[in-house]
């Protein structure tokens, strides 16, 4: 989940939030809930649906949300951030969240709960997501140099030929 969320929309905002505030710490904390919260609510949405269908469409489905994070892995990032930052905690803790419930790494989190085990996806996505807020909260600025548009795309690519492998499985077209 941590290369996944390389480069992503919530560990830039947190990036520049850090360079600007200066509250690393704090910062990272609100990271580390905003993480807990969706990565749990994607492993459960994916556990949810995952017990409600039958195998080939639940297996379906895991090719879908692989689909649906490479597609949002190749989507350019562009994030903006306020011209004038509330410094409020709370604020950055429901941006966050709402950021990463829609991010690449959160639908791998769904994927796999819906594929596997909830518990090591929820936790996997979890964790994940903290490491890429941490670097972001260390790196600050100073991210921006990486080449993670090129990262992102080639994440993009595996993760859409693993959907597409998985697709042709459960239809029966391939081994």
């Amino acid at each position: 989940m941590f290369a996944v969320s390389l480069g992503g929309r919530d560990q830039l905002l947190v990036a520049r939030l850090a360079d600007r505030t200066g509250r690393g710490g704090p910062l990272l904390a609100v990271g580390l809930l905003a993480s807990a919260v969706s990565a749990a609510a994607m492993a459960a949405a994916g556990l949810a649906l995952a017990l409600v269908l039958p195998e080939p469409a639940a297996d379906m489905l895991v090719a879908i949300a692989l689909a649906v994070a490479a597609v949002e892995l190749a989507w350019p990032v562009k994030p903006a951030l306020p011209e004038e930052p509330t410094h409020s905690l709370f604020a950055a803790l429901i941006v966050l969240t709402a950021r990463q419930v829609g991010d690449a790494a959160r639908f791998l989190v769904f994927a796999f709960a819906a594929g596997g085990s909830a518990w090591m996806a929820g936790i996997g996505g979890m964790l994940g997501g903290v490491a890429a807020l941490g670097l972001g909260v260390a790196m600050g600025g100073e991210l921006s140099r990486w080449p993670l548009r090129a990262i992102r795309l080639a994440l993009a690519g595996v993760t859409a030929v693993v959907a597409v492998v998985i697709a042709l499985h459960v239809r029966g077209i391939i081994g």
